[in-house]
């Protein structure tokens, strides 16, 4: 046969003529009824129904590959243990296959495969059958490896890779798997629903649960009632064991022998933070509790006693029917059984779920459909797993009037979706309440850790250690000064033994426990008296002050997006100040540096290129500019689409030669091969001018799931192939203004193993064709290779693709071929137990795929572009000045990503590029290897040993190196210092690779050259690579990791990384649900980071060591009383002075410091990105600033103790008084020890600091004006006599100079990097109002 012959069989039914064929397509032939049952399992136009044949129908000489496990994309698995397990093993080689015992394996998703026959367990049957994997098609050129993972070198030779060497590798892998699952939050474990189904009996609740274990619909969001809000409240509340410390103390302090402070007064501080954060843990959960109330008192339509009644939600129960009018809100998880729509179709929306606004498709099977349209009475059966948090999957059957199908993601309409464009629904309740998928999928992300908070428990125990230290000496000393003392204890006025006042006690002992307990009684006292050395107060300062950051990062109108009207969240409020110190960005592609807006620029058909030209060009020829308006003229899209004018003549040339078929097809599978929903409207605008228009313009918008498919499809419109309907079972598509309907028999969606999407379809003369599209890796090799011709299509077009990718365009390859009448009833029996499976439906539905997408007819590739968004190549530039990397993971195709690398300035013409492309264990270690050498990259423990010469970021300062001491702001140091190389690396690993890397004995050799690389770039990588990735610089270094990505796939690595950003894009919010902080667009991280993460963790670092400052210089001056005092454990103080101290006094302006102080202003900050360093060298904490605060901290209690001490001591001053004098010269000296660290005066701050000693005043007015106290009228006398006043000045000039003087000599000589910015910044003349306004708003 011919050639031309042989093609031309693609389109007749035997020996017909193609032109015919075609004139039949283009002509007004009337079709098939609508009416007609569409079922998409089996629908056989021309020949009388029969029952299909099961699973066990085929010929016992063939046998299934099935994917073994997938260690980069397999987020669960669950193996059934088997009693006996055999298996025979022969070589691989010639097509001989290795046959052992499937063990059944449950995942989301899997992307390596052994190529070998197992028994594979029927849905229905325990008994085992093996059905080959091998095309049923003769003259294969290439064997295709059924469920295995296929991979291409340049020369596009398939390889199959055997991995099942050994169990030993199985179960590494499979232990790999689960620790990268651990260390990310995905779903639950799957069950093996077919030993456990849900049987759900429709309108039959009572028998549905008649064994009482299914829950009502009533939801619960709250956490407390009224009986458990104080126990558990608490019992949180006490989780920190700082709280637990101060409950032990106000204990202690309710033993008399310990009662240094008033009972009552020793509660005060504890009890103020509990109720503190239990009014704000109660006043959410009486919004929580108010919100459920609402929600479960909320009505639905119920069919009761035959007909459909109101019912409050929460009173719904799992069986059910519910019928549920347009725009009203899904109460619970609902299998469809008939729409307003005669074919079953409805459309949702899933905002409330996952945050996406495009409608999605759900069906209803069209043998429920028609009953529920007719009216009659509902009653079957429903098998459906087990509840569980998988929103994108739902796997189930259904028996209905004596048949059995299956159901789908797409039968299910679940909780909080919105029913649109459809008048009405009914469906049956199989999920309800707290088993609904939404509720499920409620949880919070995981909580996460400040770093400099856990640095901060580390000096928590050094001031533990200095409270016993403390309390040991005034305990010995007791003990020694009793030992001394204890002839005389009748007679001390502090320690007689007997009572000497006259009346009933005369002549009593006093409570005296002897030395030894004595001793013991004052070490406790002593840890009474000095309990706020342990800052109990920082714990809620810190909250206060990240909550004001939290408002002002909100607030910044520098990070408002206007395109999607979306603000800056933050969504965590535990690590504002992990912004500062971000070492390590990854990052998405796809909707993170570009726009996921995806615009149609060229297609290669027939090996031909194609590019889009505008319409309006004076060089198109007039008829194109007439055919075009004539495909205009009825639809009209969104936006406009330039199309190519040779394409469009080909496509509208009356010729039968197979450049004009393919091009034909080619557009039709763009149009057919999808899941998009058409939205057709009345478009009156366009048309109103135009008397001469012979029928209404309809505008026409597609909704879907995916940019990519929308781009497609409006392509394919723009050259006149318009697809405007759809339902469940069939498609109606617009070529040129002639209606051609397509019967939908299967579609075979995207997955992440297959790389790809086919659909059959049965055209009107019955012909019965597959269209598929997908990712070349995957396309190629189960393209047909019959002659010459196809080759040079299949080089040409490969060259395309590369052509394309190398201009960072997204590509697709489109491909379809006939099926036989032999082959669709053996995909249809195969497709028909695939679907109704309970037990791995996803894999079997793969290995029935595989049945029909081979031997394809390349018809051509098409490319995408993906803009990158607005001011990505600045904010990757000043990221990388700042010493932060920038690492990218897309799943896109290399060529792709360096394209994007390159137009983003990630990747520069100066770079020296590492590819690291291997196929096999073996060949990734060589390559590492030979990169190390050739580049000469260090180990990880040497490197460690020349950063620790460099660098003491944990332990103490990194000075400025002498070259970064001038004054010229430019030159300032960007952090650590990257190894000695000739040129900077970039590193570029695809996703293959890496299955074999993120081993422990290859992920060593990984970390060591990716963090000798500036720029590192993972192609095709799955998201919990994604995720390992992560972790292999997490897990491996101190360093911060920040985690960037806007889509599902985003998730894991987002959760992570220690910050987790969340960008509000295209692909819905489940990114930003599970970030810490989400935006807008990926240009507002510069700012995030190189501002905001700057001044948060310069504020925190020093509001730390200000608390312990402030605490610890009281606690001080305690101690040198008390060791003036017979260590008796007395204070000078009042309970309440002791107690207010850090609640009021000094609580305020730390607060208003910690949210509003600048050290630079943005303008500088942005200018200069290296000053971000100061985060990486922990210049604003560390540990060697908290030794040198501690040091001024004892100097400071030493004056504040002794110099009123010496003034007054030939005085008759009381005791009482000299506690009033200690209290307001505390207060006055941290305040001004505050004050001279503020860089930034505004009014709030003036009226903190200062208003802060005011009210210490009024407070020890209020409290000596009260005749019970024994500080009464101590202030008055003392506010007489000049002596008080010149003493307070003494005391803070005395205790406050070595701190001047310290930092003057340490800025004239040590300048830092910041204090460089801010002389530059006063050098500046520019007048104070316009430098200061920009500031306050963007605080």
């Amino acid at each position: 046969m011919s050639e031309s012959k042989k093609r031309d069989t693609r389109f007749s039914d035997g020996d017909g003529d193609i032109g015919e064929f075609i004139l039949f397509m283009i002509s007004g032939h009337p079709l098939l009824p609508s009416s007609e049952s569409s079922s998409v399992v089996v629908h056989r136009r021309g020949t009388p129904s029969r029952n299909l044949p099961s699973f066990r129908c085929l010929c016992h000489n063939v046998s299934f590959s099935s994917s073994t496990y997938d260690e980069t994309q397999t987020n669960f698995f669950e193996l059934k243990d088997q009693q006996e397990e055999e298996q025979e093993e022969t070589a691989v080689s010639a097509g001989a296959t290795t046959r052992y015992p499937l063990k059944p394996l449950t995942s989301l998703a899997r992307s390596l495969s052994v190529v070998a026959s197992k028994h594979l367990y029927s849905a229905d049957s325990r008994s085992s059958q093996q059905y080959s994997l091998e095309c049923p098609v003769k003259d294969r050129g290439s064997r295709v490896s059924w469920g295995s993972m296929e991979m291409h070198n340049n020369s596009n030779t398939c390889t199959s890779f055997d991995i099942s060497r050994s169990s030993s590798v199985v179960q590494d892998k499979l232990s790999k798997s689960r620790r990268v699952r651990n260390k990310s939050v995905d779903f639950d474990d799957y069950l093996l629903y077919a030993e456990n189904p849900r049987l759900i009996y429709i309108n039959d609740p009572r028998r549905t649960n008649d064994k009482y274990e299914f829950t009502g619909n009533e939801i619960r969001t709250s956490k407390y009632t009224l009986i458990t809000f104080l126990p558990k409240n608490l019992f949180i509340q006490f989780h920190r064991v700082a709280y637990l410390y101060f409950l032990a103390i106000a204990a202690l302090n309710q033993l008399p022998p310990l009662a240094v402070f008033g009972r009552t007064v020793s509660l005060f501080p504890l009890l103020f933070v509990l109720c503190v954060t239990a009014i704000k843990d109660g006043y959410e959960d009486w919004r929580r509790h108010r919100s459920d109330r609402n929600e479960n008192n909320r009505e639905a339509l119920v069919l009761q006693l035959g007909e459909f009644q109101m019912k409050k939600w929460k009173k719904i129960r799992a069986g059910e029917v519910v019928k549920m009018h347009a725009d009203e809100t899904i109460p619970c998880d609902m299998v469809l059984l008939g729409t307003s729509d005669p074919s079953g179709l409805a459309y949702i929306q899933t905002m409330n779920l996952d945050g996406e606004s495009n409608l999605k498709t759900r069906y209803a099977r069209q043998e429920t459909a028609s009953s529920v349209f007719e009216g009659c009475n509902v009653a079957g059966l429903i098998r459906c797993e087990q509840p569980n948090r998988n929103i994108y999957e739902f796997t189930a059957n259904m028996e209905f009037n004596g048949q059995k199908f299956p159901l789908s993601q797409s039968n299910i309409v679940l909780r909080g979706c919105q029913l649109k464009n459809t008048d009405w629904i009914i469906g049956a309740v199989v999920y309800a309440g707290q088993e609904t998928k939404a509720m499920l999928n409620s949880a919070v992300s995981p909580s996460k850790r400040s770093k400099l908070e856990s640095y901060m428990n580390r000096e928590t125990l050094w001031l533990s250690i200095f409270l016993l230290v403390m309390c040991s000496v005034v305990a010995l000393g007791m003990g020694l000064w009793l030992h001394r003392h204890e002839e005389e204890l009748d007679t001390l006025p502090y320690y007689r033994k007997r009572y000497l006042t006259k009346g009933k006690e005369n002549g009593k002992t006093y409570r005296y426990y002897g030395i030894p307990m004595e001793t013991f009684f004052s070490f406790l006292s002593s840890i009474i008296v000095f309990q706020i050395m342990i800052p109990i107060s920082l714990y809620i300062t810190m909250e206060l002050v990240r909550l004001g950051q939290s408002y002002f990062m909100i607030e910044d109108k520098h990070m408002y997006d206007s395109s999607s009207d979306s603000r800056f969240q933050c969504r965590s409020l535990n690590i504002n100040e992990d912004l500062g110190q971000v070492r390590y960005v990854f990052s998405d592609k796809t909707g993170t540096l570009t726009e996921n807006k995806m615009e149609f620029r060229k297609a290669s058909v027939y090996g031909k290129n194609y590019e889009g030209s505008d319409l309006t060009d004076d060089s198109l020829q007039d008829h194109n500019i007439r055919a075009a308006a004539v495909i205009r003229s009825r639809w009209k899209l969104k936006s406009e689409i330039s199309v190519d004018s040779k394409l469009m003549d080909l496509l509208h040339k009356d010729l039968a030669g197979d450049e004009r078929i393919d091009a034909h097809e080619f557009f039709l599978t763009l149009a057919a091969c999808n899941t998009v929903i058409p939205i057709v409207s009345q478009d009156t605008s366009s048309c109103h001018g135009r008397s001469e228009s012979l029928e209404d313009v309809e505008a026409i918008d597609y909704q879907g799931e995916s940019p990519d498919e929308q781009a497609l499809v409006s392509a394919a419109s723009a050259y006149g192939y318009t697809l405007f309907e759809r339902t469940s079972g069939h498609i109606v598509i617009d070529i040129n203004g002639n209606k051609l309907r397509l019967d939908v028999l299967g579609l075979h969606e995207f997955d992440s193993v297959r790389k790809r999407m086919s659909v059959v379809i049965r055209f009107p003369n019955n012909t019965v064709k597959v269209l598929v599209k997908g990712a070349d890796s995957t396309m190629f090799s189960i393209l047909a290779r019959d002659t010459e011709r196809d080759d040079q299509i299949r080089r040409a077009t490969h060259s395309h693709l590369t052509e394309y990718s190398s201009e960072g365009l997204r590509t697709l390859v489109v491909a379809a071929r006939d099926l036989t009448d032999a082959e669709l009833e053996q995909w249809q029996c195969r497709y028909e137990d695939a679907s109704t499976s309970l037990i791995d439906r996803a894999a079997k539905l793969r290995q029935t795929a595989t049945l029909v997408e081979c031997n394809l007819n390349l018809l051509g590739a098409t490319a995408i572009e993906d803009k990158l968004q607005d001011g990505v190549p600045e904010a990757i530039e000043a990221l990388w000045q700042a010493g932060i990397k920038v690492w990218v993971l897309t799943g896109d195709k290399q060529e792709t990503a360096i394209s994007i690398g390159i137009s983003s300035k990630l990747l520069t013409a100066d770079m020296q590029q590492i590819i690291i492309n291997g196929y096999s264990e073996e060949e990734c270690r060589n390559l590492l290897a030979d990169a190390k050498i050739r580049h000469g990259v260090q180990s990880a423990n040497r490197k460690k040993q020349n950063l620790k010469r460099q660098k003491n970021s944990e332990n103490g300062y990194l000075e400025i190196p002498d070259e970064a001491k001038s004054s010229n702001v430019l030159q300032l140091r960007a952090g650590k210092e990257e190894p000695a190389v000739c040129a900077p690396l970039a590193l570029i690993i695809d996703g293959n690779s890496l299955v074999y890397i993120l081993e422990k004995d290859l992920e060593s050799e990984l970390f060591d050259i990716a963090t000798s690389c500036r720029v590192v770039l993972c192609c095709r990588v799955a998201p919990l690579q994604k995720a390992g990735i992560v972790d292999l610089i997490k897990s491996r270094t101190d360093d911060m990791t920040l985690a960037i990505g806007d889509g599902a796939n985003d998730v894991s690595m987002i959760q992570m990384a220690d910050v987790g950003v969340g960008i509000c894009g295209q692909e819905g919010r489940q990114a930003v649900m599970a970030s810490d902080f989400a935006m807008g667009q990926f240009r507002f991280l510069k700012r995030l980071l190189l501002v905001h993460g700057h001044w948060n963790y310069q504020r925190v670092g020093y509001l730390v060591l200000y608390n312990f400052y402030r605490n610890a210089v009281f606690v001080l001056m305690l101690f040198w009383y008390i060791l003036c005092t017979a260590f008796s454990t007395t204070s000078a103080l009042t309970d309440w002075s002791s107690v207010f101290y850090s609640v009021i006094y000094t609580s305020v302006p730390t607060i208003v410091v910690g949210i509003l102080d600048k050290d630079l202003s943005h303008r500088t900050l942005l200018q200069y990105p290296k000053l971000y360093g100061a985060g990486h060298r922990h210049e604003a904490y560390n540990l060697q600033l908290f030794w040198i605060t501690m040091i001024d901290t004892l100097w400071q209690s030493l004056v504040l103790f002794y110099i009123p001490l010496f003034t007054y001591k030939e005085s008759s001053i009381d005791i009482w008084s000299m506690g009033s004098l200690w209290t307001i010269a505390v207060v006055v000296l941290v305040n001004i020890h505050l004050a001279m660290d503020i860089r930034r005066w505004v009014f709030i701050t003036h009226a903190a600091v200062w208003g802060s000693i005011i009210i210490t005043y009024a407070c020890m007015v209020i409290l000596d004006s009260i005749p019970i106290f024994p500080n009464y009228w101590t202030i008055y006398h003392l506010a007489k006599s000049p002596t008080y006043w010149l003493t307070i000045l003494l005391i803070t000039i005395v205790a406050l100079l070595p701190r001047f003087l310290f930092k003057v000599v340490h800025q004239i000589f040590w300048p830092s990097d910041i204090q460089i910015a801010r002389e530059a910044e006063l050098l500046r003349k520019v007048p104070p109002t316009w430098r200061s306004r920009p500031d306050e708003g963007s605080s």
